[in-house]
């Protein structure tokens, strides 16, 4: 016999339908569940389980399940009174018996003041109406952020400069459920291959800083009064035109400091695959660009990487007989990419050794006298 655990639990499975029936407004219709499971064999057990049965029902508290039972004779009990099914027959049974009339009732009017405003929404409330419901206590100020950027979906602004009448931390604290609604309201204006939340919306945002430091001291002079070692938004980089004609990225912030005085040149502190923050600045089309990664599996997989965004890039400092030279058996990271890398032939048969030994010989070992030798000829 189905038992008090088992319709509480059909109950609440049925709950966000019917809360989806409520968003339709479609009308409340009997909720039926089966009971045909069958009796216990001992009459015993079958009278106790019967019990706890109607302890919980409707004609035992006056709201909650109605029974409907057939008579039945069975081999083991006899002429039973067998329940077939169970039913909630009206929505305040219903409700009442999972303790949801409150939730429901403000979820009634949280609907109703959330489709006045924004009707296109109906589609979302009625796939997600447990989100209206766990947040029940922010919709007003949720709606304040959905018409501010409904009626500017660009923007260009800090989430915090947006002259909303919410509390400071609001949106950063609530980007999610925001951000499905703007993806619904404001989809022709939002840029759909960005999952970053001010990305996507049009806002502005703490950019990545590019690090780098002028080599050439003229133009340190000339530009940034004598100042050689810079950090500034991606952005603002993306706008400097400076007279020079070459460019070295590299992956230790030391090499940066270390990096001998060259006429018309930079270094850049690459961060890893953090590359890609270059992969816009359009300026660096023109110029000569060197990559100087380790040795070892990450940093011809980051130079693939950077080579994917700047073709003609070349290596410098990552080659055989630089490796021969200065390898003193460390052991690296285990890779399991198999993608073909956008490699040369002399850096892939590099790259294989590398990754086949699990050798590494990172960029600090090599003499400082030797890079000086290698980059000034380049």
């Amino acid at each position: 016999m189905i038992t008090p655990n088992e319709i509480k639990s059909k109950a609440e499975k049925r709950y966000i339908s019917f809360l989806q029936s409520v968003v339709e407004g479609i009308s409340f219709t009997a909720i039926v569940i089966l009971g045909n499971k069958k009796p216990s064999k001992n009459i015993s057990e079958y009278q106790s389980e019967l019990k706890a049965l109607l302890a919980n029902s409707k004609e035992q508290k006056g709201f909650g399940y109605t029974v409907k039972f057939q008579t039945i004779k069975k081999k083991d009990i006899g002429t039973q009174d067998i329940p077939t099914e169970i039913s909630f027959q009206t929505e305040t049974d219903f409700l009442k018996y999972l303790h949801k009339e409150k939730e429901v009732a403000a979820f009634r009017e949280s609907t109703k003041i959330i489709l006045t405003e924004f009707p296109e929404l109906k589609d979302w409330l009625v796939k997600y109406p447990q989100k209206v419901i766990d947040n029940q206590d922010k919709w007003d100020d949720i709606l304040k952020v959905c018409n501010y950027c409904k009626a500017n979906p660009k923007p260009n602004l800090y989430i915090r400069e947006l002259p909303i009448q919410v509390h400071t931390k609001f949106i950063e604290n609530n980007k999610f459920i925001i951000k499905e609604l703007l993806d619904v309201l404001i989809s022709e204006h939002i840029n759909q291959n960005k999952k970053e939340f001010e990305k996507r919306f049009n806002l502005k945002f703490a950019e990545p800083l590019v690090r780098f430091r002028i080599l050439d001291k003229n133009i340190a002079q000339t530009y940034f009064s004598g100042i050689d070692d810079l950090s500034i938004p991606v952005s603002q980089f993306e706008q400097l035109n400076l007279p020079i004609k070459r460019a070295f990225i590299v992956e230790n912030k030391m090499n940066i400091l270390t990096f001998p005085v060259i006429n018309e040149t930079i270094v850049l502190f690459g961060c890893g695959y953090g590359v890609e923050m270059l992969n816009n600045i359009q300026w660096l089309d023109n110029i000569d660009l060197f990559y100087w990664g380790d040795f070892d599996t990450d940093g011809f997989q980051i130079l693939s990487q950077f080579r994917g965004y700047f073709p003609f890039v070349k290596s410098v400092l990552m080659d055989k007989q630089t490796f021969d030279r200065f390898f003193e058996n460390d052991i690296g990271i285990p890779t399991k990419i198999k993608t073909i890398l956008n490699l040369t032939d002399e850096e892939q048969e590099l790259y294989k050794l590398l990754k086949d030994n699990n050798w590494r010989l990172e960029q600090e070992k090599i003499p400082q006298r030797y890079v000086n030798e290698i980059i000034i000829n380049e």
